[in-house]
């Protein structure tokens, strides 16, 4: 789960993570509120959960609070790249002597976590990591030892950093960032531009900070921070009925059992010459219900022209899928054709199924290529 620049903020404050005082709003008119509370310079910052805000005219500076309301006015519902603004943080603008970039990911290869630290802060990591790779110091932290102070030590002379006092306070901070990290079972915690002030203080001017779904049980104040707003409708309607589903931008609705042959599926669908609309997981069962919500969140998509059931029977009976897709169908009104490719246990009865009682709009065939060609196919 992403947070907001403002939520990550909030998470880095709990963790001793110097930051800059800001207020939320939701209005032009609050904006200016803020502004006149904060005194002085303050940024205008469009929450959205993307990057490249500064680049779409998302993050401004204002000289006071009447600057800060028009520049309220101009962000507030601007689209950055498919996410519309519809919150600010207003934040005291802080002198910056120089810029660095400081992160902590959980590289899944080495199945550790990963800080990277450059003194080239404010730009694309991937740019630095392509053009100026040695100027990026890497460093994985084994779970069971924990991030220790030589380490520290070895991330920041790696980096350049000369100044003792900016050694003392980056040390300190990297090993809040790694407590942050682990404490809410993040998957990134990243600081860019990470700041120094013409006065020698080290702090965090903006957060990116990612949540493993899968802990969110453990942490539910962090799972409240979700804003269900910020996705797309199939999604919300996903989540409340506790189905897998991804939006996409395709023509063709997919729907296999286990991620894994999703993900394949998704490829065939991209072999055959069509686009997937979506990502969606049945699970281990094939019952009526679970077909019949999934079926609702896929056809909802407008984007939708035609269907994809890519089922394999391990322990799930091909011969069950087959009564749960019609059952389905009964159900619910879909005017989309329905491809349905059926193999492994009673895969020949499932099939029979289908073919016997099926209405017009849905085809059966007999391999993932044959049906992802046909779905591609029927999609106008």
């Amino acid at each position: 789960m992403d947070l907001y620049e403002y939520q990550g903020k909030e998470l880095f404050r709990r963790f001793g993570i110097a930051v800059s005082e800001g207020r939320l709003v939701t209005s032009p008119e609050e904006a200016r509120t803020a502004a006149q509370e904060l005194g002085g310079q303050v940024v205008v910052k469009a929450q959205v959960l993307t990057g490249g805000r500064g680049k779409a005219g998302g993050i401004k500076l204002a000289e006071g609070p009447e600057d800060a309301e028009q520049h309220a006015r101009d962000i507030l519902g601007l689209d950055i790249r498919g996410h519309v603004v519809r919150k600010l943080w207003i934040e005291a603008a802080s002198e910056i002597e120089r810029e660095y970039y400081l992160s902590l990911t959980f590289d899944r290869g080495e199945k550790k976590a990963l800080f990277m630290f450059t003194k080239e802060g404010g730009v694309d990591i991937e740019e630095v990591a392509a053009e100026r790779p040695e100027a990026l110091a890497k460093l994985h932290v084994d779970p069971l030892e924990g991030f220790q102070a030589y380490q520290a030590r070895r991330l920041i002379y790696g980096a350049g950093i000369e100044d003792e006092g900016e050694q003392k306070q980056i040390a300190k901070l990297a090993a809040r960032l790694y407590t942050a990290f682990v404490e809410c079972d993040a998957m990134l915690c990243e600081v860019n531009p990470l700041i120094v002030t013409p006065s020698g203080e080290v702090k965090a001017l903006d957060s990116k900070f990612t949540v493993d779904d899968n802990a969110l049980y453990k942490h539910p104040d962090i799972a409240e921070m979700r804003d269900l707003d910020a996705y797309p409708p199939e999604e919300r309607a996903a989540r409340e009925k506790d189905v897998t589903y991804v939006k996409l931008d395709g023509e063709v609705g997919v729907l296999g059992n286990g991620a894994g042959l999703v993900m394949s599926t998704l490829d065939v669908v991209a072999l055959a010459g069509g686009q997937p609309a979506n990502f969606c997981d049945l699970g281990g069962g094939g019952d009526a219900e679970g077909v019949v919500d999934a079926l609702e969140i896929i056809s909802a998509d407008p984007q939708v022209k035609s269907i994809l059931f890519n089922i394999f029977g391990g322990i799930t009976r091909c011969d069950e899928v087959a009564r749960g897709i019609l059952q389905a169908l009964e159900r619910l009104t879909i005017e989309e054709p329905i491809v349905v490719r059926l193999d492994g246990t009673n895969a020949e009865e499932g099939r029979a199924l289908l073919k016997e009682a099926a209405p017009p709009n849905l085809h059966v065939e007999p391999t993932m290529l044959d049906a992802a060609r046909r779905a591609v196919e029927l999609a106008p």
